[in-house]
């Protein structure tokens, strides 16, 4: 297995344990809807579950085919996500970092929606009434992986230059 699979499977492994073990312990130790205040008018950890995509977007919306939609959406996810990984070459290590990290979140969600029908989330950021969703490690994943890749984009060199000037002041 080459380096860049490798690395690809340790990250899914150590990101989908962590979502998964976090949703877990949430799930085992806390009520549906319970919060605990961690920094007053800041952030709280608190249960929830969505049964809607990102954001709570169609979490109203209530079809036995909702799960299934949302299930298939994900596979079909993960196989893109997968496509372009097998494609980029192993020298364009943030890209495939971003891939990983962005699968990684796609499977820790899929497995909730396997098992629960919906997303344990639970990470409740806001400053005092203003709210952001709740959401969760896979969320995250998602989410740095998604910026990323965009930063990679918009500065293809950045990375690269960075590391150079790294191994640059090692050698001197």
């Amino acid at each position: 297995m080459s380096k860049k699979y490798k690395t690809l499977l340790l990250i899914i492994v150590g990101m989908v344990f962590l979502d998964q073990a976090t949703k877990l312990y949430i799930d085992s130790n806390m009520e549906l809807h319970q919060s605990i205040q961690v920094i007053k008018n800041f952030f709280q950890i608190t249960y929830i579950r969505n049964s809607g995509a990102a954001f709570g977007i169609l979490s109203g919306f209530k079809s036995p085919w909702l799960t299934l939609f949302f299930v298939l959406i994900s596979v079909v996810a993960i196989g893109i996500i997968m496509f372009y990984y097998h494609k980029t070459p192993e020298n364009q290590r943030l890209t495939l970092v971003s891939f990983a990290l962005i699968m990684s979140g796609a499977i820790g969600n899929f497995i909730d929606r396997v098992f629960y029908g919906e997303v344990i989330d639970f990470l409740y950021f806001h400053w005092y009434q203003h709210y952001w969703p709740a959401f969760n490690v896979a969320d995250s994943c998602i989410t740095i992986g998604v910026s990323l890749l965009l930063w990679d984009m918009v500065f293809p060199k950045a990375f690269l230059k960075t590391r150079d000037n790294l191994n640059l002041s090692r050698e001197k």
